[in-house]
């Protein structure tokens, strides 16, 4: 491997033209594609396998030119205080209302409420539902603004009327913080390398390679079904690990340089090198984000791709294009003072050097004191409670936030959340009759607050029910709701002959965080095992890999328990313009799982290398640790505080789910990089000793040799230079 990409840097440093040429072009042409493509689509969250899905399937099967996938607005009018919407100017506000949704641009239909019985039992609150032809992400501006214009309308008629529902959905905003997040790392890189140059190919390469993957996602969104939100976490993931594997790059590059050798030669060894470890971090990555799709929802499967995507163009750039820049750069890319000779620190231990010196003599107490101080940190996640986003977690200023208090206040809890149970009466002989029995049941089941009358399709053998609960959507009893309605589903079919399922939103969302729980297992052994046979064949070692797992385990607990804290209970959240706090969202944990797996095992990769490097070339173990981090401390902190700089820019989103990814990510390097790997690794290390390198001789013959701290390059390039110094000597002159 290391020989491969020695060969692979050097050609590059030569053709450097050449590269730059074809990195260019293919940005180019993935603009042009980006261009030139149709509209990304809407995201479709579904959820194969469950009987949600399976219902929601059967009504766009039985109910012929509905759109169940079209959105929903519905506006809430309340009457002045001591006055009733049904009766004098409050009632004729609402029809005049309800007549300027009629004339709004991509409706389909409007439901008065005075003829819907959508008013309250107290004659104050009514509400007007309004559905569309057009996904929620395709509503048109036009469309917004008449839906505002006529709520206005409604207000100025002195009501308060409020609108929630999917119409009124915006795209998130990232703000001006993901700018702020990369104008940190320019700063960090700048004060790591203290060259302009140096700190500029970082960024210059990760840009361009978020560009060519976001304008590839972009391009292919229609043929691959991709949504905007695959490509907010493919820039999120591919801008942090361009910059860290560059950095990695330019780094032992600037080291070889400083060793003597010409430019070929230092980028051809810091690609051999160093570019052993992205490849194989890099590869922890994909292996984490890919693996989402054993979970078996579309939208995770399709987000984990794309951001796998972009992460393999990171790898590919840091290997080839900024090789091909170094060749451009020179020795600029080394300090002025380097440059002149005036570098006056020589032979002066480093900060890193003086940690892990610390670190070494107090193993102990500092292995002890980081564990405690993560388990601290993780002891939130015993209290998680996981749901999925609606109205209801929306901030309290918002009119959607507004709309769904409203109804709550006016219709009970249940209202914003009901369950729609589908009655398949396909094989039935008395459909009516079935459905009939169906909503009499139902009726009587505990937390039942209403059930309307069953609603049939024109061929007359499927039925829709309502079902309000009396609790709220995300509450437990509403849960247990849906699991009673299930568990009687075999006694529906014996005693009427038709199938009985329950859909909607909040079945939807039971069934999606039922999934998800479910593979979570399954997903944790598949990332781990794999990427625990990776890192087997990169340290050549049993305990070093089991280390890295359970440290990421520490880490990623402590990362969900802070995302708890703020997100769920409520500390610090104004701090992050968190406005209403509630259940976290039920992909957080195995989307925390896969990406902060890989993104940890980047820093494993590169620190523990080092160290490898080190000892494989005839140091002692303890020492060996102390060597690490002397060439890799620094730029491991660098990478670390660019990454959480990268992440935490995403926090400005308007999105709660973007918001929530960014602090759950931020967070998680923070404690990865800064007391796993910083802390804990070195402990255990020199704790282990020699027996941290320890592999037995069959798995050692079994697994290949991949060479990724050079031992195998360096003797390569010993004999090479030994066999042209024995040619280059004089024959002998005999007389």
């Amino acid at each position: 491997m290391a020989t491969f990409l020695y060969k692979l840097g050097r050609l590059a440093f030569r053709r450097r033209r050449y590269v730059v040429l074809v990195w260019v072009a293919l940005l180019a042409l993935a603009g042009v594609g980006a261009a030139t493509a149709p509209k990304a689509p809407s995201d479709n969250f579904t959820v194969p396998g469950t009987e949600a899905q399976h219902a929601f399937d059967l009504l766009h099967e039985r109910f012929p030119g509905t759109n169940a996938d079209g959105a929903s607005a519905r506006m809430v009018f309340k009457a002045p205080t001591g006055q009733k919407i049904t009766a004098g100017p409050g009632k004729a506000a609402v029809e005049k209302v309800v007549t300027d949704l009629k004339n709004t641009p991509q409706k389909a239909t409007v439901a008065d409420p005075f003829t819907a019985n959508a008013v309250s039992k107290d004659g104050t609150t009514a509400y007007a539902s309004v559905t569309y032809t057009a996904k929620a992400t395709e509503i048109t501006d036009a469309t917004h603004t008449a839906i505002e214009n006529a709520a206005q309308h409604g207000r100025d008629a002195g009501l308060t009327v409020e609108t929630g529902g999917t119409a009124l959905q915006a795209s998130p905003e990232t703000g001006n913080s993901e700018v702020i997040g990369i104008g940190i790392a320019a700063v960090v890189l700048l004060i790591t390398f203290s060259s302009l140059v140096a700190a500029g190919l970082p960024l210059l390469t990760a840009i361009m390679g978020v560009g060519v993957g976001i304008a590839g996602i972009t391009a292919l969104a229609t043929t691959l079904g991709l949504s905007s939100t695959s490509s907010t976490l493919a820039s999120m993931i591919g801008l942090a690990v361009g910059i860290d594997y560059a950095l990695f790059i330019v780094s032992r590059h600037r080291h070889e340089l400083m060793e003597g050798r010409d430019g070929e030669e230092a980028a051809g060894r810091a690609v051999g090198t160093a570019g052993s470890a992205v490849v194989f971090a890099g590869l922890t990555v994909l292996i984490a984000l890919a693996g989402l799709s054993v979970v078996n929802i579309p939208m995770l499967t399709k987000m984990g791709l794309a951001a796998a995507g972009t992460v393999a163009l990171a790898v590919l750039i840091a290997l080839t294009l900024i090789p091909a820049l170094l060749g451009f750069a020179g020795t600029k890319v080394l300090t002025r003072k380097v440059r002149k000779g005036r570098a006056t620190d020589e032979g002066k231990p480093n900060m890193g050097t003086r940690w892990a010196r610390l670190v070494v003599r107090r193993r102990i107490p500092f292995l002890i004191a980081g564990v405690v101080a993560l388990g601290l940190a993780a002891l939130p996640v015993t209290g998680m409670q996981l749901g999925l986003p609606d109205d209801g977690s929306q901030p309290v200023s918002t009119t959607q936030r507004k709309a769904y208090d409203m109804l709550s206040d006016g219709f009970g809890p249940g209202f914003n959340g009901p369950l729609m149970v589908v009655v398949d009466a396909a094989h039935s002989d008395r459909p009516q009759q079935a459905a009939e029995h169906v909503k009499q049941t139902i009726a009587g089941f505990p937390d039942v607050k209403t059930v309307t009358a069953p609603a049939f399709n024109p061929k007359g053998d499927t039925a829709t029910l309502t079902v309000v609960p009396a609790s709220k959507p995300s509450s437990t009893e509403t849960e247990d709701l849906v699991h009673t309605i299930r568990g009687h589903s075999h006694e529906f079919t014996e005693s009427t002959g038709a199938d009985v399922l329950v859909t909607g939103t909040t079945a939807m969302n039971i069934d999606a965080s039922q999934r998800l729980n479910d593979a979570l297992v399954p997903y944790l052994a598949l990332v781990v095992g794999l990427a625990f046979l990776l890192l087997m064949i990169v340290f050549r070692s049993v305990l070093v890999p089991l280390k890295a797992a359970l440290g990421f385990l520490l880490s990623v607990l402590a990362a969900l328990g802070a995302v708890v804290a703020v997100f769920q209970w409520g500390w610090l959240a104004n701090l992050i313009g968190v406005e209403q706090t509630g259940p976290i969202m039920s992909m957080m944990p195995i989307f925390m799982i896969g990406v902060v797996f890989g993104l940890a095992m980047d820093y494993e990769v590169f620190l523990v290398t080092r160290m490898r490097e080190a000892y494989v070339h005839g140091e002692k173990p303890r020492q060996a640790v102390v060597t690490g981090f002397t060439h890799g401390a620094r730029v491991v902190s660098a990478a670390a505080v660019i990454m959480i700089s990268v992440f935490a820019g995403f926090i400005g989103s308007s999105e709660s789910m973007i918001k929530m990814m960014g602090f759950g990510l931020a967070i998680a390097v923070a404690f990865d990089a800064f007391i796993v790997r910083m802390t804990i690794v070195p402990a255990v290390l020199a704790l282990l000793g020699r027996a941290a390198w320890w592999l037995p001789g069959w798995l050692s013959r079994a697994l290949p040799k991949v060479d990724v701290e050079g031992e195998q390059l360096r003797k390569n390039l010993e004999a090479a230079h030994a066999s042209r110094a024995e040619s280059d000597e004089p024959e002998p002159v005999t007389v």
